[in-house]
């Protein structure tokens, strides 16, 4: 392997690794601080109790998260400074706001959050959490920015051969990042739903304070609900804007060889590798790529031989069509899978209506074996929306194999790509343990709480 080859490769490991993480942070964040604000409203023991076992979980997530990520934004000097070189102007200004504005106010909040039960007030510990939560959001926001920039270029000027930020309200406010932003965060809320719901589902199907964690899977099931339905329709459009600026992705993501008007969809495929134009596609549904890709219903799709002729004519002689294998997979496993959530979803909600949650046995047994869904749905995604610009690392700027460091030799990116997959390995056994160790374990009873609202004595993790 080259050392272009090797370099992805390890973006690619590093990336996907951190990726697990960030989706539950988010969504748990947001879940954590709606269980105590109830408790803050309502003065229920019982919110109070879930607050601090969640909290323990999501506190477990973001420490394992945050080691993972650091490894990300060294990757840009190490392996690809010919990149950081070419763009880093632009590139940097969103990352470098997250780690000195976002990033920071989450992990202050989250110290004054862990370290302030029993000395801070209830309403002043409860703004902590918030702000928890508000800064997982931001972080994404400003991240999926710097990345929404490499699929669609804006707000930059060509200067001494390199992109120089000119306008940063234009780069915050690209079509690609609004729908990519909020898919992910529905993504996460999907994530975080599915894993409260996975824990309670474990307690429930024991018998285990049944009163505790009918209410936990109760709210991870209203949750679900509307944000499955809201990501399969932000994820749609999402693919009307992609098709507008990057048409290859949308094509090969059906292996879509010939321009087509209108454009069924097929189900699955047999065949239909990077070069085969003709593979066997099983249950083509008419007119929907059309309205996945276009918003109408005899929409015309691009070609991927098309598009490759219109980018060698822009762009000069090469192939630039993705891995077709990975595209088009990545789309089906991304969308099936929500699929089988929001079944699960509505399933959750019928038997709330019915009051018959508590026992529905099959149901508590499928749910917590159905939290690697949202996981395998956020890895598909990432694969989908990253395998897609290639061979572009900034589509239509600069090729990927033009941005890896030429100082670089392929035996230093081996190692420390096998360095990192150890330390990744070691990581994700004490992350797995301990996450289930800690879901497992009874509800701590909660303090006595004095008319301040502070809990007596204080309450440490």
């Amino acid at each position: 392997m080259t050392e272009l080859d090797l370099a992805r490769l390890q973006f690619a490991t590093t990336t996907i690794y951190h990726f697990l993480f960030v989706p539950l942070t988010i969504g748990l964040a947001f879940l954590v601080a709606l269980l105590q604000t109830a408790w803050t409203r309502r003065g229920d023991e019982v919110y109070l109790r879930l607050t601090k076992f969640f909290g323990t979980l999501l506190v477990i997530n973001i420490a394992i998260g945050v080691v993972t990520g650091l490894v990300q934004e060294f990757q840009f000097g190490m392996n690809w400074s010919a990149y950081s070189r070419y763009v880093g102007d632009v590139f940097g200004a969103p990352l470098a706001i997250e780690g000195l504005a976002a990033f920071f106010l989450e992990s202050t909040f989250l110290g004054l959050w862990v370290f302030g039960w029993g000395r801070l007030s209830k309403r002043v510990h409860l703004l902590t959490i918030w702000a928890v939560a508000i800064g997982t959001v931001l972080s994404a926001a400003f991240i999926m920015a710097a990345n929404s920039w490499m699929q669609h270029p804006v707000g930059y000027t060509q200067r001494n051969g390199r992109a120089q930020l000119s306008d940063f309200c234009a780069v915050m406010s690209n079509p690609v990042f609004g729908w990519g932003f909020v898919h992910v965060l529905l993504a996460s809320l999907i994530t975080g739903g599915a894993v409260m719901l996975a824990v309670s589902a474990w307690h429930l199907k024991r018998d285990s304070h049944t009163e505790v964690f009918h209410r936990t899977a109760k709210l991870s099931i209203i949750v679900l609900l509307p944000a499955t339905l809201l990501a399969m329709m932000v994820g749609s459009q999402l693919g009307v804007i992609e098709d507008r600026y990057q048409p290859m992705k949308i094509a090969a993501a059906e292996a879509q060889w010939e321009t087509c008007q209108p454009c069924s969809f097929s189900a699955f495929q047999i065949g239909g590798g990077t070069r085969d134009e003709n593979p066997n596609k099983v249950i083509a549904v008419p007119h929907l790529l059309s309205v996945l890709a276009t918003g109408t219903w005899n929409g015309k799709v691009q070609g991927l031989n098309q598009v490759n002729a219109q980018y060698q004519q822009q762009y000069g002689p090469g192939d630039y069509v993705p891995n077709v294998f990975i595209q088009y997979w990545s789309m089906r496993v991304m969308a099936y899978l929500a699929t089988l959530v929001l079944l699960q979803s509505l399933w959750g909600v019928w038997l709330l209506w019915r009051g018959r949650l508590r026992s529905a046995k099959w149901f508590l047994r499928i749910a917590v074996w159905t939290v690697v869904l949202p996981f395998a749905m956020n890895t598909a995604g990432w694969l989908l929306t990253e395998n897609g610009r290639q061979p572009w690392i900034v589509q239509g700027l600069q090729l990927t194999k033009a941005g890896v460091s030429p100082s670089v030799g392929a035996a230093t990116v081996a190692t420390s790509l096998g360095v990192f997959v150890v330390l990744y390995a070691v990581l994700g056994v004490v992350d797995g343990a301990l996450m289930v160790r800690y879901a497992r374990i009874e509800p701590a009873p909660a303090p006595p709480v004095g008319e301040d609202g502070r809990e007596t004595p204080a309450m440490t993790y």
